[in-house]
Order: structure tokens, then sequence, then C-alpha cells
């Protein structure tokens, strides 16, 4: 993790101030999670970790660059739960991203609420997150044509589509799971994947 932009502290305190300024991103997941981006406040917080408002600015400037570092840690974790796309296929990855996502409640209940807040045309993350979804779809097609190719997904789908529908599985189930803990994310997305996806027996 970097601080740029950040004026430089005195060497001795250098690592406490990384470890306030994690304990932030941290308190600030918890906060976005449950209000949302719009109405989780920087007051919050900074009370949470025991800062001033004024506090919190020293170590973030604005709600905006507070919520990116959130985003990037959150997405860095899922990166690191699918593992390396030179040893996973797709599927397999997105099985590990479910798996993953059942043990975080709190950031799989953050990137819900985040992205229902985005669908607003006037939300300040609207760009990015239909980017993010068009990104995402993309690579997603790809490695769904290396699977057909590899005899490892049906060669009668669509893979653009395909693409799409995995996106819209995952984030469904999440939301399911988030009002009904029973529901059993990883089963039900290995469902859809025997299914819809891999070749017939």
């Amino acid at each position: 993790m970097t601080d740029e932009g950040m004026p430089r502290a005195p060497r001795g305190s250098y690592p406490k101030g990384l470890q306030r300024r994690q304990r932030i991103v941290d308190e600030a997941m918890v906060v976005f999670a449950r209000s949302g981006v719009t109405s989780g406040s920087l007051r919050e917080v900074a009370k949470r970790v025991g800062l001033t408002p004024a506090g919190l600015l020293h170590h973030f400037a604005t709600k905006e660059e507070l919520f990116a570092e959130v985003l990037r840690q959150r997405d860095e974790r899922v990166r690191a739960a699918a593992g390396d796309p030179a040893e996973h296929t797709l599927v397999e990855q997105m099985g590990k991203v479910v798996a993953h996502n059942a043990t975080a409640r709190g950031l799989t209940a953050l990137y819900t609420v985040v992205v229902a807040e985005a669908s607003d045309p006037d939300h300040p993350s609207h760009a990015a997150f239909a980017s993010r979804y068009r990104d995402s779809a993309r690579r997603a097609a790809e490695l769904l044509r290396a699977g057909q190719a590899a005899g490892e997904v049906r060669p009668d789908i669509d893979p653009d589509r395909a693409a799409r529908l995995l996106s819209a599985v995952m984030d469904g189930l999440q939301q399911q799971w988030l009002l009904d803990d029973s529901v059993d994310m990883p089963a039900h997305f290995a469902e859809f994947v025997r299914g819809y996806l891999r070749p017939p027996a």
C-alpha cells in the first residue's frame, strides 16, 4: 500500500501512520456497507477510529479518495481468492470468488449496496461501475471462448451473453444470501455451472 501524495511522517511514526490508515479503511468498509457511500459520513468513520474529521482528512483528503482505497482493497482480496488465472479456469475462479464472498459478509454487503447506489445515472460512480461490468464481461467472454476450445464449456452457448449471465447469477445470489444466510451460494452457483456451462456428460 502506498501513501503517494501524503506528507511524509517522521520515520519513527510512519508504521503507526500506516496502521491508522488501514484502520480507517477497515472502519469505512463497515460504514459504507451499512449506509452506502452517499449516506455514510466521514464523521462517522472518524468517530469509529477515534479521530476528529480533520484528523481523518490528514490520511484521506475526500470521501471519494477513501472509497477508492476501500474498493481497491476489496478487489485485491477478490483477485487473491480467485487464484492464478494460469492455474485455474474461469469457472473455477468464479467458484472460488463465490466461496470467498460467503466468508466476507461486510465486503459483499458493501459491493451490493454501492452497485445499487451507482445504478442512478446521476451517481458519481455510475460510469465507473458500468465500465467495470463491461470490462469484466469482455474478459469473461474471452475466457469462455478458450473454455469452449478446450472442451470445458458447452459449445452451443453465446460467450458474450454467458459472460453477463455469470455476473448476474453471482450478484443475485449475493443479494439473496445477504437477506437470508441459509442460502448456500457456492452450492447454487455450482448447480448453475453444471446445468448451463458444462458440456453434457
